[in-house]
């Protein structure tokens, strides 16, 4: 006769027993998988920077292990009450600049986290001032490379952007994702675009236009917000710190800042873009920069964040991608995209010449700067990223 198992070991072989081990690995597998997929090869800390009305806070990163100075990308943010790391969005790209020898500094915006003031309450020529705070505080670290400050900016930024780069001639390089021109046909096509997107007829995106024109009449008259109350339509309020904030920035337009680029100018647009029209701004670009400075990217499956085209129109798709595979929350190619571009100019700056990948020595480096002047995007020393 078998003996009878003791109770205690009983236990371990009831099917209840075996179903909660079975869970528990699961879970441990998944939070496991949580931690790999969330934890990036670079070093963040957080920093505060003092200013005329404050503190600004952010998050400044840097590449887990450097011998020699790096490079410093500053983020100028987009539209909205955006945080230093875009609620985790921006670490795939920093991940991508710390392996690539640059730095990133991206602040949290006035009144978001712990900075001082109302990001509502500022005009683009504040949000200007902002940045260069920022860069005049980032200039100050011993282990930042002076020559090879940069931004990186998207959206609103690009209102933003030439502003600086008036004001800091020093800029090294600039980086506009999905950058509008006017702020006025930019929310017009927007809302043509997004009632499109939705199914409305022609005859109601007309109506809505024809509304919002009202509206854009009492913005750029500086009407009170109680002005505007009266002809306002409940689904569609605007509140009182965005209206005062749309009648200081409604007359904003980056044609003519665009003159003020000295540096190579990087232009990112996505094909699936219904927020700004990227062909109008592709075409002011090129108009506006010269060719030796401006680089261009289309990529035809992302979107105005850069999304792919597979995550745009499925929330539950991007927030699990978000948290499962943040790494493939932006398109394959922009994240590359970005670094090769850096890398070009970092190429030409050693001194290389990337089509040969060799040192130049001294009477070559002359012979190229008399043939070209030594302009840093000559089609002789290096291949444009411009398709």
């Amino acid at each position: 006769m078998f003996k009878q198992q003791p109770p205690r070991l009983r236990l371990f072989t009831t099917p209840v027993f075996k179903w909660l081990i079975g869970v528990t690995i699961i879970i441990l597998a998944i939070v496991s998988w949580l931690l790999i997929q969330n934890t990036f090869n670079m070093k963040e800390t957080r920093i505060s920077i003092p200013t005329s009305y404050g503190q600004l806070t952010g998050i400044l990163t840097l590449p887990k292990q450097h011998s020699d100075k790096v490079g410093l990308v500053v983020f100028v943010h987009g539209d909205g009450p955006i945080n230093a790391s875009y609620d985790g969005g921006y670490r795939p790209l920093w991940e991508k600049l710390a392996m690539a020898g640059y730095a990133s500094l991206s602040l949290d915006k006035p009144g978001v986290g712990g900075s001082s003031g109302n990001w509502l309450d500022q005009t683009m020529e504040d949000r200007a001032q902002d940045v260069l705070t920022a860069i005049e505080w980032a200039r100050k670290e011993p282990f930042i490379d002076q020559d090879r400050i940069g931004l990186w900016g998207a959206s609103q930024a690009g209102w933003v952007i030439p502003n600086v780069v008036k004001q800091d001639p020093d800029i090294a390089f600039s980086i506009l994702v999905s950058p509008a021109i006017n702020w006025i046909t930019q929310g017009r096509y927007n809302t043509q675009q997004e009632m499109l997107q939705k199914g409305y007829t022609e005859e109601e995106i007309t109506a809505r236009q024809l509304y919002n024109d009202q509206v854009l009449q009492l913005i750029r008259n500086k009407a009170t917000y109680d002005e505007y109350i009266l002809i306002a339509k409940k689904d569609q309020l605007i509140s009182k710190e965005r209206w005062t904030f749309i009648v200081n920035n409604v007359e904003s337009d980056a044609t003519d800042g665009l003159v003020s680029f000295q540096s190579p100018v990087h232009l990112v647009l996505g094909g699936q873009d219904i927020n700004v029209d990227v062909q109008e701004t592709e075409r002011v670009y090129r108009q506006m920069i010269p060719q030796s400075l401006l680089s261009v990217t289309k990529l035809p499956d992302a979107d105005h964040s850069m999304l792919p085209s597979s995550l745009v129109h499925s929330t539950f798709k991007t927030y699990a991608t978000a948290l499962f595979s943040p790494r493939k929350l932006m398109d394959a190619q922009y994240l590359d995209d970005i670094v090769q571009f850096l890398n070009s100019i970092h190429a030409v700056d050693q001194p290389f010449v990337a089509h040969f990948r060799f040192p130049i020595d001294s009477f070559l480096l002359k012979f190229l700067r008399k043939m070209t002047q030594f302009d840093p995007l000559h089609p002789l020393l290096i291949r444009r990223r411009d398709y």
